[in-house]
């Protein structure tokens, strides 16, 4: 029988309101014990003094290019990224090659990740190789173990497939999460239209290219009564409408990830294509946006974006693909700049990073109650460091976040009842 003793964290779990200092015993996977003094012949003894122990973090939006883009990542070595940065559950997206749109690569993708350092969950796509000209066979997708529907990496342009996706998807068990962009505004930008893509002399990306977006899948949402999933909200005027929307009752949610709270387009005047994303960093009006609707509840959870690029891909600032890699750092992101900086609190934090998106997704995660999944992480609050990008455990190096000081270090993440991380 398999178990594992950790002594004397600070257990933090939103789900049950629990914040006290304890015990937490694990057998054969299980949570089998948690609070005060707990006694287990044969265990192996984590001594947690100083650290926090809290659910293994849930990451709505992962790329994991697997299958046919395994040079920038593929399964398990994206999820080792996963477990070094505490996420013990991922969704990933569907633009690989060949497109999760089918039973086959649903299939393939699960029975691959039944080894790895985390729980992968599925999103296949809407349409048939992400071109909105014919609607996937849903259903058939859901059979094979698909938890969402996406064509992200750019949005279903054919509304009406959106729309009859969106109908059906709850039937179906699945979240719809749109990718919110009108192709036609944003067409051959590289970054934020504005201040920054002027002085470049680069041609931008507006937002209302997002906006434009974000409204039409609200009011498909509120016009058929069905839920939809906006993702990686960037811009003040999304997170207004989606406030709006909440407030009139339109069963709409939403992420961000840590690049859009903590960083901005200025970011782009060193011409590094890492800084270089979809949607783009905003402006600094934007970020206090982004971060005013995370502390009101407008956006309710905390998204990476993962998405691994080659050095090569990324070495021209004009030709590179976008995307950055974000699952090692946004703990210490999140800690970082909405913790520290912006006073919240760290169970907020793990509420938008965990126990939230767990149940978005309607996943066994997101909690530390007696008898749930032993997926959890400890970390140090306090420990400050600097992201070494040679140091990070995907095989990618295109991280937003590189050679920053960050507060707050994962030691040790627990997934399925194992170690599948530790730095203690």
């Amino acid at each position: 029988m398999d178990s594992l003793l950790i002594q004397g964290a600070r257990i933090l779990d939103p789900a049950n309101n629990r914040d006290e200092i304890g015990n937490i015993l694990v057998i054969d996977g299980k949570i089998a014990e948690i609070g005060g003094q707990i006694d287990w012949e044969g265990a192996k003894i984590i001594s947690a003094k100083g650290l926090v122990a809290a659910p293994g973090l849930v990451d709505l939006h992962v790329h994991l290019r697997d299958p046919g883009f395994t040079e920038k990542e593929d399964i398990l070595t994206g999820c080792n990224a996963a477990a070094a940065g505490g996420v013990t559950s991922l969704l990933c997206m569907p633009n690989t090659s060949p497109t999760v749109d089918s039973p086959e690569t649903v299939r393939y993708i699960l029975k691959k990740a039944q080894s790895a350092s985390a729980r992968v969950y599925v999103a296949a796509a809407v349409t048939k190789g992400l071109k909105s000209e014919e609607l996937c066979d849903l259903a058939a997708l859901k059979e094979a173990g698909a938890s969402a529907l996406s064509d992200d990496g750019r949005p279903v342009t054919n509304t009406a497939f959106l729309a009859k996706a969106m109908r059906l998807a709850p039937e179906l068990r699945l979240k719809v999460m749109a990718h919110c962009e009108d192709l036609f505004l944003s067409e051959g930008g590289k970054l934020n239209e504005g201040e920054i893509s002027a002085q470049l002399s680069v041609k931008g990306v507006p937002a209302a290219a997002e906006d434009c977006g974000t409204a039409r899948e609200i009011a498909l949402a509120a016009a058929y009564g069905v839920p939809v999933h906006i993702c990686h909200v960037s811009t003040k005027t999304s997170v207004a409408l989606i406030r709006d929307a909440k407030q009139r009752g339109v069963p709409v949610t939403a992420e961000t990830a840590p690049h859009y709270f903590a960083l901005t387009e200025a970011e782009l005047l060193s011409r590094d294509a890492d800084f270089r994303m979809s949607p783009p960093l905003r402006t600094e009006e934007d970020r206090q946006a982004v971060i005013q609707g995370l502390k009101d509840g407008t956006i309710d959870v905390i998204a990476t974006d993962h998405a691994p690029h080659t050095p090569k891909e990324k070495s021209d600032f004009l030709s590179a693909p976008n995307g950055s890699i974000g699952m090692e750092t946004s703990l210490a992101a999140g800690i970082t700049y909405l913790v520290e900086r912006q006073g919240f609190r760290l169970d907020e934090l793990i509420r938008l990073m965990s126990t939230a998106p767990a149940k978005l997704l309607d996943i066994p995660a997101g909690t530390l109650s007696k008898g749930a999944a032993a997926d959890l992480v400890l970390f140090d609050p306090a420990e400050r460091w600097a992201v070494d990008v040679n140091r990070l455990h995907g095989k990618s190096r295109n991280a937003v976040f590189k050679n920053k000081e960050l507060t707050g270090k994962v030691k040790l993440t627990v997934c399925r009842g194992n170690i599948v991380y530790q730095n203690i």
